[in-house]
């Protein structure tokens, strides 16, 4: 008996002195890997558009009446000076009447009171009259002077009212759009028709305004004809200051060189360059999320084992994506290989300097 316990006591005592068992080390995974650099970059944009006319202008009459006749309708072109429609003038017509009525009057009284002047003038000279009546003579001549230069200027406005009877091109040019009919009424200032005037050609294109908040295009953009093989270069002439609240676009304009005789209308293909920023861009392929938001995974240069960190992405583009925050030059990013890794994890990689 005492025989077995002395046994039992030394097996004890070995087992108390064998080395504890290690955990099991995680496996080595291998993994591809960039070294986060920036770089100076430089995307391009390209969308369709139309071409239109660099100066446009509304065409409407300066007096209001009915339309009596319409000369020209969408697509025609015209010549500067050309009449385009005409409103009923019989009304201008009698208000020219009554001018020149009220302008001969006024000269047969200017023509009495300057007799009159030179009467009281004369007899005045000779001591017949007092200085009293050829101040008043004076005054009535000058009164009447002033009545004629007042129906003058009313003659002369009848007249351009009579002349604005005649609606007439400001320049030549093409006819884009209209809304005059013969027997409407037309407004003072409402618009009968658009002229598109000869010359200059820009492209207009309506871009999406994710693709220009923050950004700023290259001067020097390239427009190519859908309809033929025609390609120009064109320079950004405006980008308007605000966003079409209905589209979400914004609109740009840029200006032809060398085609003045591009097609009004016609759809084209514009494609602009950004100007170069300096960026970090990362592959596709290292975008990870950490509770929904974009992260990618770090390594530790000097143990090799990888930490999920958050970003923020400035920009996303075909196959790569920039990186406003979250990662400095020099790290060391998880490029491919993302799937199944978790906190710690020890990784050998390729693709960046060990």
């Amino acid at each position: 008996m005492r025989r077995l316990m002395m046994l039992a006591l030394i097996g004890f005592s070995l087992a108390a002195c064998a080395p504890e068992e290690q955990p099991p080390q995680k496996e080595t995974r291998r993994v591809e890997a960039v070294i986060v650099k920036p770089a100076l970059v430089s995307d391009t944009i390209s969308t369709t558009g139309e071409i239109s006319a660099r100066v446009q202008s509304d065409l409407s009459f300066r007096v209001s009446g009915r339309l009596v006749e319409r000369r020209v309708d969408i697509g025609d072109r015209v010549t500067v000076g050309q009449v385009l429609a005409r409103i009923d003038a019989e009304e201008q017509k009698a208000d020219l009447q009554v001018a020149l009525a009220n302008l001969n009057s006024a000269e047969a009284l200017e023509t009495q009171a300057r007799q009159g002047f030179d009467r009281q003038q004369s007899l005045f000279t000779t001591g017949v009259t007092t200085r009293a009546a050829l101040d008043n003579s004076r005054e009535s001549l000058l009164t009447t002077q002033a009545s004629v230069q007042s129906a003058q200027a009313q003659l002369d406005a009848a007249r351009d009212a009579l002349g604005q009877t005649d609606l007439k091109a400001d320049a030549s040019g093409i006819i884009t759009a209209r809304s005059a009919e013969v027997g409407q009424v037309a407004q003072a200032a409402q618009s009968m028709f658009t002229l598109a005037h000869d010359g200059p050609r820009d492209a207009v294109i309506n871009a999406d305004e994710s693709a220009l908040l923050g950004r700023q295009l290259e001067s020097v953009a390239e427009v190519k004809l859908l309809s033929g093989d025609g390609t120009f270069k064109a320079t950004v002439r405006e980008v308007s200051p605000t966003i079409d609240t209905t589209t979400g676009t914004i609109r740009v304009k840029l200006g032809l060189e060398d085609a003045p005789d591009a097609p009004l209308g016609s759809a084209v293909t514009v494609t602009a360059r950004y100007k170069p920023q300096t960026v970090i861009e990362l592959p596709w392929s290292a975008m990870a999320s950490d509770a929904g938001r974009p992260a990618v995974w770090l390594i530790d240069s000097k143990t090799g084992a990888v930490s999920l960190r958050r970003v923020v992405v400035a920009a996303y583009s075909t196959q790569r994506f920039s990186v406003e925050s979250g990662v400095s030059e020099g790290d060391i990013v998880v490029s491919n290989g993302t799937k199944f890794l978790s906190a710690g994890d020890l990784v050998s990689h390729e693709g960046a300097a060990q």
